[in-house]
């Protein structure tokens, strides 16, 4: 059962606070009387230590774990950089920094050696050693764990010591990406030999207070930090509001001071109340109309290229995204990414050429049904669109609500025609072979191109950025040309903050600053 939004937000609120109620003294008046503040302003203003951070995210549930290899959400992802760091880590430029490891060689790409820094110690006072990294990056393989990056991990052929403070991984086959691999949130490093991830013991800035699955979960500043100067904070207390009204409400009322998403259609709602700041950046996620190619009349072309023709992708990211989008070309790479294929003739509205499309496949008539919960953002609203637009056509195309509970187990990728939301992934090898390969079990249309896996394979152990580059350009216009999905828009990535919490920047590798924010955000008051 569902309860009321402001029920919602009142016992989340109550379970956040129930520990710190008489440290919030004063927030609601700060919410109403602050100006809304940018990322540059607060670049420029001196960090200042202390106060306690609130934050809600979407995400709440009786199996919410510590456990790195079970993160599957924001604020998993969120938790796992609150208490643990990875080897690597992306900057606020998705570009891969050292995080953990001082240094990564290797000569062919598929043996690396990796350096750690020294003087870096878990939460419990244990130095970080090798072992630690042989530990952390092993269990992934097991299947025993059920590890969410097993697909990942299984590239590693193995993980050994080869010093107290250098390890050496060897791949399967030679693979450029993986420092880059190893930045996404799964990888952060635990003490080996640990079973019990309740403590979160890890090597990140806050130290575990307090955690309850489905829950609240609360940091402490970690003073043995391996970043010298952070974090900022003296605490952060991160909640699960589900209901998109409550969570913006806590915002508005005070109760929270930084909250992620917010939905495209209330960002003006924060702007008109002031006090508030949005943090937005582009991003490669992206809700997409899968025509499956097993099925029929989605696995005719006529058909495939009538849908994409009956898109208006402008209207789409103007109204249902309310501008916060970039128009998509029906490839999962946006305009922003370093391997974008400039070029490629933008597709448009153009309903005639539609119908045109369904005469000649002798279509004329056909009926087909579209299946779309209400949690993918903008999916119902795209396909009641592209319902009205093909009665231009003689084709007649059903919309066909379903529940968000399941939908992802009973019926994305299960139907003709089926909504899909992907979030960005850390390389454009891992997101082409999880939902491109052939042979890929997220291959969400079903297609089939060897053209495509070879380029995928070459490009993989590619060394020359040019070439590397090229190759992403050629799989970019075969998906183009040949898929049989649709992306009309890239969908930013919006939060939103009291206008007291300073630090923030968005980043293209995912919500809350790559979910990062606890490392740097500050307070101008306490």
């Amino acid at each position: 059962m569902t309860m009321p939004p402001d029920l919602e937000r009142r016992r989340a609120v109550k379970t956040l606070l129930a520990a710190g109620a008489a440290a919030t003294a004063g927030w609601s008046a700060w919410a109403g009387a602050a100006t809304t503040a940018t990322a540059a302003a607060a670049a420029v203003a001196k960090p200042r230590q202390g106060g306690i951070l609130r934050v809600a995210t979407a995400n709440q549930s009786q199996s919410d774990s510590l456990d790195p290899a079970k993160a599957s959400h924001t604020a998993d992802y969120s938790r796992m950089f609150i208490f643990y760091s990875g080897l690597t880590e992306f900057d606020s430029n998705f570009k891969v920094q050292n995080a953990l490891a001082e240094s990564f060689d290797t000569s062919d790409h598929k043996r690396w050696t990796v350096k750690l820094k020294p003087n870096v110690h878990f939460h419990d006072g244990k130095p970080l050693t090798a072992d630690d990294i042989v530990f952390s990056l092993s269990r992934h393989k097991d299947p025993m764990t059920a590890s969410k990056a097993k697909s990942i991990a299984d590239a590693i052929d193995s993980v050994k010591a080869t010093g107290p403070l250098q390890v050496e991984i060897v791949l399967n086959a030679p693979n450029v990406d993986l420092p880059a691999l190893l930045a996404v949130p799964h990888f952060v490093i635990v003490a080996a030999g640990t079973k019990d991830f309740s403590k979160g013991n890890g090597t990140g800035p806050f130290v575990c207070k307090e955690f309850m699955p489905g829950g609240r979960c609360v940091g402490t500043r970690n003073p043995n930090f391996w970043k010298p100067g952070l974090p900022y904070l003296d605490e952060v207390q991160l909640v699960g509001i589900v209901d998109d009204a409550a969570r913006l409400n806590a915002l508005l009322a005070g109760d929270i001071q930084l909250v992620s998403p917010v939905p495209a259609r209330d960002v003006e709602r924060l702007k008109r109340a002031g006090g508030f700041g949005v943090l937005e950046s582009q991003s490669g996620l992206y809700t997409d109309l899968i025509l499956r190619q097993d099925a029929t009349p989605t696995r005719n072309p006529e058909f495939v290229q009538a849908i994409k023709s009956l898109h208006d992708r402008e209207r789409i990211q103007k109204t249902l995204l309310r501008g916060y989008a970039t128009i998509g070309n029906d490839h999962p790479v946006p305009a922003w990414h370093p391997y974008y294929l400039a070029g490629l003739p933008q597709r448009t509205y153009d309903p005639d050429r539609a119908k045109s499309l369904i005469k000649k496949a002798n279509l004329s008539g056909t009926a087909a049904e579209m299946v779309a919960p209400p949690s993918i953002e903008s999916a119902l609203d795209s396909a009641q669109m592209l319902q009205q637009a093909a009665m231009q056509t003689d084709l007649k195309l059903d919309v066909r609500r379903v529940p968000a509970d399941g939908y992802w187990s009973t019926h994305w990728m299960k139907h003709p025609m089926t909504y899909g939301s992907i979030l960005p992934r850390p390389t454009l090898d891992l997101l082409y072979t999880q939902f491109f390969k052939s042979d890929s079990v997220w291959n969400e249309s079903g297609w089939k191109n060897a053209q495509f896996d070879e380029l995928l394979v070459q490009a993989r152990q590619e060394k020359d950025e040019t070439r590397r580059k090229q190759m992403y350009g050629d799989m970019q216009t075969i998906v183009y040309e040949k898929g049989s999905i649709i992306i009309p828009a890239f969908i930013n990535f919006i939060d939103a903050h009291s206008s007291h919490v300073k630090g923030l920047a968005g980043s293209p590798s995912g919500r809350l600053m790559g979910y990062r924010f606890a490392e740097f955000a500050w307070l101008d008051a306490a």
